[in-house]
């Protein structure tokens, strides 16, 4: 014949969290929490061959059950009996970890740039974009009226003036003007180009004591983003410094209402200049600039007007 065990506290089979008092002969309502030292007074039970108390023993263990599922959803977790003969409760919150919760947070994806490359900058007024070669950056925050591009840094003017850089490289477009011709427009714009480049600036200055002569070095057709413009390229020659190269380029918009496109260069020839080949590599590097959100590919932009 079997013994059962001495009345004392368990663990509960119904809610193995808790502990619960076993009085020798059945489970009775009381439960604890492990940590807690001191069992309550028990009250004096029936024995377990009663019909009433038997039926009490069951009702507790399906309870047990649905305390069971409660906890781990989250619920309230029956403690035993107050004073007052009311039940003490305990509100439970759950923290399950899911695989949700193991895996990481997808990383959201950047924006792309309007022009899909990180190593261009884009004019989006007129709807075409330039590489960024070695030692040049975005000229947008230059100070450089209209410049795309200019080379990192600047250096001491030989000249009248403060601070010059290196490289500038400016977009704009033809307005105000009849001709079409990508090859009168640049032949009558490199004149231009060369006083804005090394005779005055801005502030009525000559960083590099005004202009003494040119040579024409290069002229030309070329293709630039898919159409056929026309360049002049010049040697000037200063009263200080190195004197520096001019370019002059003249190509139709590949977008909008296809006006003509200026492209400026100025490389100071000395030490602090870039290499002339940067020129041609970012001329063989400019390409159309289509905004497919907006569908507009660009349009006008700075005016320049005729001489």
């Amino acid at each position: 014949m079997s013994s059962s065990p001495p009345p004392g506290w368990y663990r509960d089979p119904s809610y193995p969290l808790t502990e619960r008092w076993w009085d020798g002969t059945t489970w009775t309502d009381h439960r604890r929490q492990p940590e807690q030292p001191v069992p309550p007074v028990l009250q004096p039970q029936p024995p377990a061959r009663r019909g009433p108390g038997r039926t009490r023993a069951v009702a507790l263990a399906a309870v047990g059950a649905v305390l069971v599922a409660g906890a781990v959803t989250g619920g309230v977790l029956l403690l035993g009996e107050d004073g007052d003969g009311g039940r003490q409760t305990r509100t439970t919150t759950a923290s399950p970890t899911s695989e949700a919760e193991d895996s990481p947070s997808p990383t959201k994806p950047a924006t792309p740039s309007p022009s899909g490359d990180a190593d261009v900058v884009v004019d989006g007024l007129n709807g075409i974009s330039f590489p960024i070669p070695d030692g040049w950056e975005n000229g947008d925050r230059s100070g450089e009226e209209d410049a795309v591009l200019v080379t990192d840094g600047t250096f001491d003017c030989p000249g009248e003036g403060s601070v010059c850089r290196g490289g500038v490289v400016v977009s704009r477009t033809v307005t105000g003007s009849d001709e079409t011709s990508p090859k009168i427009l640049a032949e009558n714009d490199i004149a231009d180009a060369a006083n804005d480049a090394f005779d005055r600036d801005a502030l009525e200055q000559q960083p590099y004591d005004g202009i003494t002569g040119h040579e024409v070095v290069g002229s030309g057709s070329v293709a630039v983003a898919g159409r056929a413009g026309y360049y002049v390229r010049w040697r000037v020659t200063t009263g200080a410094g190195a004197g520096g190269y001019v370019q002059s380029l003249v190509f139709p918009s590949s977008s909008g209402s296809e006006a003509p496109v200026l492209v400026r260069f100025a490389l100071d020839a000395g030490d602090d200049g870039p290499p002339l080949d940067d020129i041609d590599e970012i001329v063989e590097g400019i390409r159309p600039a289509v905004d497919a959100d907006t569908d507009t590919g660009g349009g006008v932009g700075s005016s320049l007007g005729p001489s």
